[in-house]
């Protein structure tokens, strides 16, 4: 019996979650600015609440991107200076099949499409599909809102993200965006159930290794994502 401890910070959504067999316990808490100062204290409320510590735990998770760039690296440097502390593997986990992830137990569909709104006039997407796993149909892209083009696959196809809630005029009358459900956001919570199937292939990776996805470029750590970084390494 795995027990994965996740982490998701790559939207305005910041969360956690401890899967521990079939049992999961989730935090969630909004509000971009404070991901850093709240994700930790989160994380021990998780712990405590399970009786465990993190050393317990057999891999930590999180949400790799796309997303925003202090929010993935937020989520990264804390899993890095976690696992590290604590001598365990890591698992970046695609935040589009988090939400892929989430789709699918909402509404049971085998074909989806996740779309997350990327700011600046575009959105980041990917198309999956469920058989006995998840598959990549179109790996995570961006682009402009009304260029983003799922390919036909002869089922029906769900579709997910605050993508369609932020640029409704650019998916107004196509097809698949008709029944999105707009509220799916990355969430810890789908996040671990992905990273325990990574986590028993054995694709996992060194802390030091763990990388976030980007589809846009960044320099350098901001002053909270330092702040963050050093704050994970303190705790473990």
């Amino acid at each position: 019996m795995s027990i994965i401890l996740a982490i998701e910070t790559s939207s305005e959504l910041a969360s956690c979650a401890l899967l521990r067999g079939d049992t999961l316990l989730a935090r969630a808490s909004s509000g971009v600015r404070t991901h850093s100062q709240t994700i930790l204290p989160m994380v021990q409320e998780l712990l405590a609440e399970a009786g465990i510590g993190l050393r317990d735990c057999d891999a930590l998770a999180f949400g790799a991107g796309p997303g925003s760039f202090t929010g993935v690296r937020t989520a990264c440097g804390i899993v890095q200076g976690l696992a590290f502390g604590a001598a365990l593997p890591a698992v970046p986990v695609v935040t589009l099949a988090a939400m892929a992830q989430a789709c699918r137990e909402q509404t049971g569909a085998a074909d989806v499409l996740a779309v997350l709104d990327a700011r600046m006039g575009e959105v980041y997407w990917a198309q999956y599909r469920y058989a006995d796993g998840w598959h990549e149909v179109v790996p995570p892209s961006l682009c402009a809102p009304g260029d983003v083009a799922p390919l036909p696959t002869g089922s029906p196809l769900a579709a997910c993200g605050n993508g369609f809630s932020a640029y409704p005029e650019a998916f107004a009358g196509r097809d698949f965006a008709a029944a999105a459900l707009a509220g799916i956001m990355p969430h810890a919570s789908q996040v671990a159930q992905l990273a325990r199937i990574e986590l028993a292939a054995g694709r996992t990776v060194a802390p030091a290794l763990a990388q976030p996805l980007y589809l846009r470029n960044k320099i350098a750590f901001t002053s909270a994502e330092r702040l963050a970084i050093n704050a994970a390494k303190a705790a473990a």
